[in-house]
């Protein structure tokens, strides 16, 4: 047959996703944009807005095709490498963003601006900042992250190395209910900081790198509960479970990171 496949490879049919993805994103940033500026009149949110819920569709529209793509087959080995290796340098670019919030937290500890700056460096944290207590809730949520990540690798080894799905179950229900403590914990850390994100360097460098961990813990939290009912609709095996083994690898990238955030701001720059 001319036109039959003789490899293993999944040649993608044309997609929509990729230009609606790119004009709900491009209506996001320019929302974002005039929402925050002061000097634009009736700088609503309503275009920030739109744009993300766009967003959101195309992010559940095109995983849904790749998950009817998997379910059809198209997902072979070679394919599942590809995938890995996709998600491997997603993280990577994590890091790299996450990098750049400790970079200006570790500059501004290091060498604290003052009045006489750069005469005289000033001191950190910066004069009427109080910081939080390191080992009462910032101790117990990390406590609850890598309570949370060990529950997703108990879900992980139970489907992988003894195909017991109840087990899994339990696990990702455990992950998921503690990612959701974290989340709530840390809005009420929030709710009682001495300090605000404007008007210091402490306060904005703070709310920007634990602000942005806590987002992320709110997307892998989405991404556990994704695999749950995925789990629960019986498309997990042990051979092919890139969905969930890639939630598994987001879930356990946002616990360093907290550990990291932990030792850094709270610990060590308070």
């Amino acid at each position: 047959m001319a036109h039959a496949k003789n490899h293993d490879y999944h040649i993608l049919p044309p997609s929509v996703w990729p230009f609606v993805g790119a004009v709900a994103g491009f209506f996001m940033l320019i929302g974002a944009v005039i929402w925050m500026s002061p000097n634009v009149e009736n700088n609503h949110p309503w275009l920030f807005l739109a744009g993300f819920v766009a967003v959101l569709g195309v992010m559940a529209g095109w995983w849904s095709d790749v998950i009817k793509e998997s379910n059809a087959g198209d997902h072979t080995p070679v394919v599942r490498i590809g995938l890995r290796y996709g998600f491997i340098f997603f993280i990577m670019s994590e890091v790299m963003f996450f990098a750049a919030w400790f970079w200006s937290f570790f500059k501004h500890a290091i060498y604290p601006m003052g009045p006489e700056s750069p005469y005289v460096d000033g001191i950190w944290p910066p004069a009427g900042i109080e910081t939080f207590d390191p080992w009462h809730l910032p101790l117990i949520n990390t406590l609850i992250l890598l309570c949370s990540g060990a529950a997703a690798t108990w879900a992980h080894h139970a489907l992988v190395h003894e195909n017991n799905r109840d087990d899994m179950k339990w696990g990702l229900t455990l992950a998921i209910g503690l990612g959701v403590l974290f989340t709530v914990f840390q809005v009420y850390e929030y709710s009682h900081a001495a300090f605000g994100f404007a008007g210091n360097i402490y306060g904005a460098n703070f709310f920007m790198a634990t602000g942005f961990h806590g987002v992320h813990v709110v997307i892998g939290t989405i991404f556990l509960a994704v695999c749950l009912l995925r789990l629960q609709q019986g498309h997990f095996t042990q051979s092919k479970h890139i969905g969930f083994e890639a939630a598994a690898w987001y879930w356990h990238f946002v616990d360093v990171v907290w550990l990291f955030l932990f030792a850094a701001i709270y610990v060590w720059g308070g």
